[in-house]
């Protein structure tokens, strides 16, 4: 029985975090403009996406980080912890520290050009063995989580 279990478990989540083929609503798509046809031209430093610049406060937008955690707790804290400490994906502790807001920003809007081209995700793809999927995120919704992170990285 418990075997049985374990398998209808793993079959859930990998349902639930993988990618619909059939929907109608496929956000996992990047568009024209979004997407570069050149590998070559893969910056690893922004990521691909339309965010070239994100200005960010010197100090915390709370109502932003409050936001954000709402946004977070329905889309991402069921894969990542705010610790360093891996669940399904990487845990978020550090994150603004080792990447660019504008790295983050297109990462969690347009993850799938990105698993594709950048060798330091892909690694972590080798670790976690699950795709991020494209949650759909509201530009909005990806400025207030990308504030959540800051707060969590200790920015005042």
């Amino acid at each position: 029985m418990n075997k049985s279990i374990l398998l209808l478990l793993s079959l859930a989540l990998f349902f639930a975090c993988g990618k619909k083929e059939n929907s109608s609503d496929d956000f996992s798509k990047p568009t024209t403009e979004e997407s570069s046809s050149n590998p070559s031209d893969y910056d690893p430093k922004r990521g691909e996406g339309k965010y070239s610049t994100v200005e960010l406060g010197a100090t915390l937008d709370q109502a932003m980080a409050t936001k954000g955690e709402d946004v977070a707790g329905v889309k991402c804290t069921s894969c990542h912890k705010m610790t360093d400490e891996k669940l399904v994906g990487p845990g978020w502790k550090g994150v603004t520290e080792r990447r660019k807001p504008e790295w983050i920003m297109n990462f969690i809007t347009n993850p799938d050009p990105m698993i594709e081209k950048d060798p330091e995700v892909q690694a972590q793809l080798e670790i976690c063995l699950v795709r991020m999927p494209n949650q759909g995120l509201a530009d909005d919704e990806a400025r207030n989580i990308l504030e959540y992170m800051r707060k969590n990285d200790g920015v005042k």
